[in-house]
């Protein structure tokens, strides 16, 4: 890494990037981060770099930058303990690696999207990597962290980064992280993590200081500084921030946040660059976009490898639960949208949504695979009042048989954690920041949650946590005794049975299989063939009972007792025909 601390064999070597300082020095701290000790010249290297080698500072070190006199942060830090607004910590690395990455093909992915502060009593990666064991038996081969990089305060989603080279200290230190990929992998897990290159943080930007021309103010976002990607430093940030996740730190792939958000006129995109990356580390990593615009040129175009395809979420949604407000607007709850959403990859690609805007593309060209397909994921409960999660909006037994469909399908599934035994945990949006800046961020969400029609009650929009309570955090955390007891016992137990007949299953193990869906009335059907083999889905979304009779054979059913021969109202069945 060219800028940041690096531990030498005298001391550490200091370095960083600010075109606009005449002076910069490099501040030590005593071991509490509190009291200066000892301040430092750094020497002018031309083109905005400052550099220089101070001996005794080598690992464990603790220091701030200091700019014309103005004491800052190091953006590139390694190592935050005492928070984005303390001195960072000379990190070496420790860990000693025993486990190769994987050998995994995208079609081979099940993602597991996991909050870590939340993921287990204690909200520690140490405490994470006992939980692996569990999901590698579940079937889940990919873990997908929410954002890592450092935030304020001690709590967070962790959308509102602002020291990308440095893991959020709470959850442990970058060695723990390391032992938590490392251990991922010797369970045949593949490690993703979610990054956000659209927007900074709006507290402890601390980037800015060193060169304002790293954010652009042509472009705004509602929660930070957007990114300029004409400025060659932010690009080189970005890329070696990438980097780092990657080959430092050895994750297998990265989710890009919200890449609809990134205003990049560059001749060649910084999406593509990130791709290039990607590629030429050995093993090649996985890119994977958030993006709004069902636009396959992320992938045919710019070299990603797959895209979150929210239209399925918003289709079964919309028909298990009628809502129609907010962007669920441009859905209707139709089993023949759903149909030809599912044959066609993703339901708009052209059409004019309610408010007259075309958005998407066709996505032909694109293999089933590199569509990531789910029935809810952090934001889909998170922002909704009350952090509900679907079983809870539907049903017990509508949920099930969404998710039968979910995993029947080629597509690249996602869950989100705990929805494997339908916890009765919420997902709430928590924060951690000065009463201003949590005001300005409660409003934000209340944006977001306007779309739902919940959240235009007033009682109910009064019994809203405030995202700053340490209760709204604590209450999102994981119930694991849960897990074994009644109904979710029973989600447990289907998503294991799916799970492993996706996995063995010689039709639904191919992802190339024929794939062919049609709507009768309420029913949903799909088939996919194989090897002169078929299978069907049956997906039952009226009020009626549906005969079984001439559709095959029953594998398996999302309905505990459903009666024999006739599919329940909010069942679905997979079938051998």
């Amino acid at each position: 890494m060219k800028f940041g601390a690096v531990p030498t064999s005298i001391g550490a070597r200091f370095s960083l990037y600010s075109p606009a300082a005449r002076r910069a020095d490099v501040r030590l701290f005593d071991s509490a981060g509190a009291r200066p000790i000892a301040t430092r010249p750094l020497a002018h290297e031309g083109d905005g770099s400052f550099a220089g080698e101070v001996f005794g500072a080598g690992e464990g070190a603790l220091y701030k930058f200091v700019l014309d006199g103005r004491e800052v942060p190091d953006p590139y830090a390694r190592s935050l303990p005492f928070g984005v607004h303390g001195p960072a910590r000379v990190e070496a690395p420790r860990h000693t690696w025993a486990h190769d990455a994987p050998a995994r093909r995208l079609s081979e992915l099940i993602v597991y999207e996991l909050h870590v502060g939340t993921f287990t009593p204690e909200g520690t990666y140490c405490a994470a990597i006992d939980r692996l064991p569990y999901l590698a038996d579940l079937g889940v081969t990919a873990v997908e962290l929410m954002p890592l990089s450092s935030f304020p305060g001690r709590r967070g989603w962790g959308y509102d980064g602002v020291a990308h080279f440095a893991p959020f200290a709470p959850y442990g230190t970058p060695d723990d992280l390391r032992a938590f990929v490392d251990a991922a992998h010797g369970l045949g897990l593949f490690a993703i993590l979610d990054v956000v290159y659209n927007h900074f943080g709006p507290a402890g930007n601390y980037l800015s200081a060193y060169d304002e021309g790293y954010f652009t103010r042509e472009h705004t976002t509602p929660w930070g500084d957007a990114l300029d990607y004409t400025n060659p430093a932010m690009r080189a940030y970005a890329l070696e921030n990438a980097r780092y996740w990657l080959d430092e730190l050895r994750f297998d792939g990265l989710r890009l946040d919200a890449t609809h958000s990134i205003v990049d006129p560059s001749r060649v995109s910084i999406l593509k660059e990130l791709s290039a990356l990607a590629r030429s580390l050995d093993p090649p990593r996985v890119l994977f976009a958030e993006d709004e615009r069902n636009d396959p040129r992320l992938i045919t175009e710019e070299g990603l490898d797959a895209v979150w395809a929210d239209d399925f979420h918003h289709q079964v949604r919309v028909l298990l639960t009628h809502e129609s407000e907010g962007y669920f607007a441009g859905y209707r709850p139709s089993v023949a949208d759903l149909a030809r959403l599912i044959e066609r990859g993703w339901l708009y690609e052209g059409q004019a949504l309610p408010s007259g805007k075309p958005r998407g593309r066709p996505c032909e060209g694109l293999r089933r695979e590199q569509l990531v397909y789910c029935i809810q994921n952090h934001d889909q409960i998170g922002n909704r009042a009350m952090g509900r999660r679907l079983h809870q909006d539907a049903s017990v037994d509508a949920f099930l048989a969404a998710t039968t469909l979910l995993l029947f399908l080629p597509a690249t599934p996602l869950l989100f954690m705990g929805q494997e035994w339908a916890a009765s945990t919420p997902f709430l949006y928590f924060c951690d920041h000065d009463e201003a800046l949590g005001a300005m961020i409660t409003a934000g969400r209340r944006e977001e949650f306007k779309g739902f029609r919940d959240f235009a009650d007033p009682k109910i929009r009064e019994t809203i946590p405030s995202p700053q309570d340490e209760r709204t955090f604590l209450a999102s955390k994981l119930r694991w005794d849960e897990r074994l007891t009644g109904e979710h016992a029973r989600a447990l137990d289907l998503h294991r049975r799916m799970l492993r007949l996706r996995r063995d299953d010689e039709v639904l193990a191919s992802p190339d299989a024929p794939l062919a869906a049609t709507a009768d009335g309420d029913v949903l059907c799909v088939t996919r063939s194989h090897g002169g083999q078929r299978r069907a889905l049956l997906f039952n979304f009226g009020r009626e009972p549906v005969s079984l009779a001439d559709h095959g054979e029953p594998i398996l059913r999302s309905a505990a007792h459903g009666p024999s021969g006739w599919l329940s109202p909010r069942e679905a069945a997979v079938l051998r025909l």
